[in-house]
């Protein structure tokens, strides 16, 4: 099951479940769509890979599946990819 992970590593702008702005990779590092596009030029730094829009839990299933609250800041991290 996905983390959906409440933030953009690279900014730190809130990402929660609802946001059509988050992207992210098959190892679930997670982005803002302006990130990915600006500073990541669409290549995950972490891993290489690339992103896909982070799909929206259904709000019927928030409560018994709640998204992370873990944040996940690597500003240093969001320059180039590997």
């Amino acid at each position: 099951m996905l983390q959906l992970r409440p933030n953009c590593e690279c900014c730190n702008r809130d990402l929660p479940n609802e946001s059509p702005d988050a992207r992210i990779c098959t190892f679930e590092c997670t982005f803002c769509v302006d990130c990915v596009n600006t500073r990541l030029k669409g290549v995950c730094p972490n891993c290489g890979g690339e992103f896909t829009v982070r799909p929206r839990r259904p709000a019927e299933l928030l409560a018994k599946y709640p998204p992370s609250n873990e944040r996940v800041f690597k500003p240093h991290g969001c320059g180039a990819a590997p």
